[in-house]
């Protein structure tokens, strides 16, 4: 067993680099609930059990290298692919009246908190992690049709690197770990269906007889 205590630094710099030519890379790969942890047990490809033990401010990124054995030539890497994050803008939330910023803010918590989805927030940007098919995603925010808002899927690495760790445990941990997103091809198909009804018939009250405002923004246990 090999404690990993710190990272030793990433693929892409110019020092590892040039040892990844003269070595092997054995990549130890992590799901996506599994990358935000600082406290993890698991074995590379190769089988080489690794106790990581980072510091909670720290989290894995793809390419982090965590293990060096000069005399093997061998590096062991972290091998990360995290799924796309659904990003939501608030286009000038700062310019509008206050009544108006209560409404919009207002209606996307309760869009969100409908569907379940776990989301992280910094500043006027929400970021929602790709919790059923993309297609019913974005048929989901088309449908709300929030007043102030745009939306785009964006790489998950792209949005780790503006997230500090807490957030990126939020954001990726809480969307594998939570039980209903774990949603197959029938219950996302019903969900879109769904979301279509009520553009049919705007007027629907979302009246299901429980309250919808669930806040998923737990921090997963590392």
């Amino acid at each position: 067993m090999i404690l990993v205590e710190h990272k030793l630094g990433h693929l892409g710099d110019p020092v590892w680099q040039e040892r990844a030519g003269q070595a092997r890379i054995d990549p130890l790969v992590l799901e996506q609930w599994e990358a935000p942890k600082s406290r993890l047990r698991k074995a590379s490809e190769s089988g080489i059990e690794l106790a990581i033990s980072l510091p909670r401010s720290e989290h894995l990124h793809d390419g982090d290298v965590l293990h060096y054995d000069a005399a093997q030539k061998l590096i062991v890497v972290a091998r990360i692919a995290l799924k796309e994050v659904l990003v939501i803008e608030l286009e000038g939330l700062e310019s509008l009246a206050p009544h108006d910023i209560l409404r919009a803010s207002f209606e996307l918590g309760h869009g969100l908190g409908n569907q379940h989805w776990p989301a992280v927030i910094k500043g006027s940007t929400v970021y929602v992690p790709l919790s059923v098919d993309q297609k019913v995603m974005a048929s989901v925010m088309r449908t709300h049709a929030f007043a102030h808002v745009t939306t785009r899927f964006a790489p998950g690495e792209e949005v780790a690197a503006k997230l500090d760790a807490k957030e990126v445990r939020l954001l990726f941990a809480g969307a594998d770990a939570t039980p209903h997103h774990h949603h197959d091809g029938h219950e996302a198909a019903q969900a879109q269906d769904h979301h279509e009804d009520h553009q049919d018939h705007p007027d629907h009250a979302h009246d299901h007889g429980h309250s919808h405002a669930h806040h998923h923004r737990h921090d997963p246990v590392a």
